[in-house]
Order: structure tokens, then sequence, then C-alpha cells
């Protein structure tokens, strides 16, 4: 049943204050909401509790919120350029080229300080976007693309990338290289810093207000190529422009937070059932989810095994992996697996 755009998004707007507050107030060191509230609220910054959220918390309730805005985001534009309802960051491939991008700048060494600041989302950018274009290029054959070619692409990829990570693993002798790529494979946000939040969040918000600019082409795009070269579209040239946009996105986020998986596929979905397949209204309303989920996500890594932390990707692998069998399972009933 489909509600009302305005009510979805107003009760989305509240579930991502409270996810926000609760984000703030639990981990391995407790603060009452009392407390989260006037700090915040009041900018106290004096005070064991104000520090907590000021210099550990908020920067990473910030960018949880932005990298779950941004992906979902990006899942639900894929969706609607490959007309496949499997399509997601992580599946495609963009994610993991954007994690290969920023892996190779760390083992460069051009990974920290002011260099990196720039470096890292440039060479993210440049990996999620080969990625993205090696995907479709396997994908589509004769004009056509089938959902078996797309995941098989996708993970075709994904194996290539995540071998070129492993090696790198491997054959470098630098301990903080380890660590940096390993954060970058399994995706999380305890890297937050104040300093850093500035350009994800500056790309999410112009690349969310030019994609839901471009909501009509993209519902004209569900009507397949023909329809919108009849409704004065060009398939070809808008897809590539906006695989562009998308792949800056992605790019820039998971320069900051890692591959964090499976938010661009299962957000997109919900919303569609909430408010139907319009971009006009499902755009914003993924994106507002996007950001609630992997704040929840987020929250759920740090505590569930507190004092020790679980990367958040790992809990949106673990609730993604069997969603995505069963929306593939549901697929696979009227399209052939092999295409």
């Amino acid at each position: 049943m489909l509600r009302s755009t305005p009510v979805v998004l107003g009760v989305l707007t509240v579930l991502l204050c409270a996810s926000a507050v609760a984000g703030l107030a639990l981990g391995p060191v407790r603060v009452p909401p009392g407390e989260v509230l006037h700090t915040v609220l009041g900018g106290e910054r004096d005070g064991a509790y104000a520090t907590i959220v000021w210099d550990v918390r908020l920067p990473r309730v910030l960018l949880g919120a932005v990298v779950g805005a941004g992906l979902a985001l990006s899942g639900a534009v894929l969706q609607a350029l490959v007309r496949n309802p499997l399509a997601d960051p992580f599946l495609l491939g963009a994610s993991s080229g954007a994690s290969a991008g920023a892996v190779l700048v760390i083992v460069l060494g051009l990974g920290t300080g002011a260099a990196g600041t720039v470096a890292l989302p440039i060479a993210a950018f440049a990996g999620s976007m080969a990625a993205l274009v090696a995907v479709y290029a396997m994908a589509r054959r004769g004009g056509t693309m089938t959902t078996g070619r797309l995941i098989l692409a996708g993970v075709a990829i994904q194996y290539v990338l995540s071998a070129f990570t492993s090696l790198v693993l491997v054959l470098s002798a630098q301990a903080e290289h380890v660590r940096a790529i390993m954060f970058w494979t399994l995706g999380g946000l305890g890297g937050a810093r104040w300093d850093e939040l500035a350009l994800p969040a500056a790309v999410l918000v112009v690349g969310a207000v030019l994609l839901i600019t471009l909501a009509r082409p993209l519902d004209l795009l569900l009507a397949g190529e023909e329809g919108a070269r009849s409704l004065g579209l060009d398939p070809g040239r808008f897809r590539g422009g906006v695989f562009v946009l998308v792949s800056l996105i992605i790019g820039v986020l998971v320069a900051f937070s890692g591959a964090i998986g499976f938010v661009g596929l299962m957000v997109p979905h919900a919303a569609r059932l909430v408010v139907g397949a319009g971009h006009r209204r499902l755009l914003p309303v993924t994106a507002l989810g996007g950001a609630v989920f992997l704040l929840l996500a987020d929250l759920l890594a740090r505590t569930v095994a507190a004092p020790e932390e679980i990367p958040a990707g790992v809990v949106t692998a673990l609730v993604g992996g069997p969603f995505f069998l069963w929306l593939l399972r549901r697929s696979s009933r009227t399209e052939g697996i092999t295409g």
C-alpha cells in the first residue's frame, strides 16, 4: 500500500534523529540521552561526556548518515540505469573498484596527509568508474542485458579486484598498509574525523540534487530504450553521464568508509514498496532510509560485542546476503540465470 511521500519523509526524519541520538548515546561508554541533547544542542564542550560525543561519536554518526544516504541513492539510480532490481554499488563492483583504487594510493604512500585527502577520492572514483564500465560492457550483449549476465559480470569483476587487493595485502611489508587495506575491504565508520566530513557531505548534497532533477529521465528509462527515445531521451548519452555521476558519489564515499555492501540493494526496494517507483518520490525517501539503515547497522556493530567492534560492512552483509538470495530466487522465476 503506497503512502503519502511527505508523511513517509517525516517519519524517516524522526527515525533518523532517534538513530543519531542512539548512536551518540550508546557504546562502550554510555552517555545518557539527556546529556547527549544538552551537549549537542547546548554546545557543551567541557567534560568527559562532551569529549566522547563531539570528538568520537558525532563525526561517526554524521559520516554514517552521509554514506548510507549516498549508497542507497546510488543503488536506486543504478537499478534504473540497467533496468535490473539486483543492481547495487557493491554487487556491480563499483565499491570494490573504489576500494582497489584507494588501496593502490595507500601502497604508493599517497594516502595520508593533505595529499591523501585529494588522492584517495580521485583514485576511488577512477576505480569505481572503471568497474562499472567493465561490468556494463560484459553484461550487455547483442543490445540486451539479462539478470544472469549482470550478476556474473559483477561477480567476475569483484573476484579480480579482490585478488588484486589480496595480492597487495600479501606483498605489503608495512603494518600500517595492512591495517588500512583491511579497513577498505571490510568497510566501517571508525575512522571518521571532523576534517574529512566536508567532501563526502558536499558530494552527497550536490549529487542528490542533480539526481532528483533527473527523476523524469530515470522514469523514462524504466519504459525501455525505444520508449525513451520516442519521448526525446538519448539513453546511451544519458546513461553514460549518470554513470559518471554515480561513480563519483560512490568513489568519494568509499574513500572515507571502505566498501559497505547491500545498502544500495535493500533500501531502494523497501522504499518502492512504500512510495512507488516514481523517482521524484523514491530518491528522497531512499536517501533518508539509507541514512537510518546504516546508522542502525553501525550502532549494532559497536554494541553487539562491546568493547570489541565489528565492521559495519560485516553487519550489512549479514543482513543483505539473505535478502539478495531471496531477490535472486524471485527474479530467476521469470528469467534464466544465464540469460
